[in-house]
């Protein structure tokens, strides 16, 4: 699990759902890394307070901190 720490690029944020209300992605939420890109990034999925995806996006590893 991973907290980010940082606001992600919203331009490559990826929603799972089609509701027309979408949740915010920001600083301070949690997440889990699925993968490293070959571009160095990590492909992130953000949770929801149920432990559901909600959204993925890359982010560098510098945003991101270790969460338990």
């Amino acid at each position: 699990m991973v907290k980010l720490l940082a606001d992600p690029d919203p331009e490559y944020i990826e929603y799972y759902t089609e509701a027309k209300e979408k949740p915010q992605i920001k600083k301070g939420m949690i997440g889990q890394i699925n993968i490293l890109l070959p571009n160095g990034q990590y492909h992130v999925e953000v949770l929801d307070k149920n432990g559901e995806a909600i959204a993925y996006f890359p982010m560098p590893e510098e945003f991101l901190e270790s969460a338990e």
